[in-house]
């Protein structure tokens, strides 16, 4: 009977720490959630973050780590090193026939890794169109003609 009660007591000490665990993991999980708040408010008012690692904005922060370890999501995505402004005229760019909103936010994924909300791009795109930098024709979005092209078709 002596190594059953030796199995209990095993069995009691691991629960018992698996619970500390547990309860460290939770506090841990709740101070990485507060300094990515602190983050987003410093990036959002003018301050520099200083780390590379970040989190989506629309997106809540986990509270717990994926099964295995493996968090993956976002660690190892870097900020973006092009503003959105500039990616959107670049891929509208790429695209020489005209681009639609939907080409123009695979472009961004697929070149920059950039994760865009589309009424996000749309705020992007009509700010370029009001600023005279993108035209919009059927549905698609083209460069305006460049003043140096006009004038070389009018005196051929």
């Amino acid at each position: 009977m002596a190594t059953v009660d030796e199995i209990g007591q095993e069995k009691q000490r691991i629960s018992e720490r698996l619970a500390r665990l547990d309860a460290e993991r939770t506090k841990l999980a709740d101070q990485l959630n507060e300094l990515e708040v602190a983050e987003r408010v410093l990036t959002r008012f003018g301050g520099k973050a200083s780390t590379t690692e970040r989190r989506r904005r629309g997106r809540p922060a986990r509270t717990a780590p994926t099964a295995g370890g493996e968090r993956r999501a976002r660690g190892g995505q870097q900020a973006p090193s092009v503003s959105l402004s500039d990616a959107t005229l670049k891929a509208v760019q790429a695209h020489g026939e005209g681009a639609t909103a939907g080409e123009v936010l695979n472009y961004l994924s697929r070149e920059f890794g950039m994760t865009v909300r589309p009424n996000h791009l749309g705020i992007a795109l009509q700010r370029h169109r009001r600023a005279g930098r993108l035209e919009n024709r059927d549905q698609r979005w083209y460069l305006p003609p460049s003043p140096g092209s006009a004038q070389s078709a009018m005196t051929s």
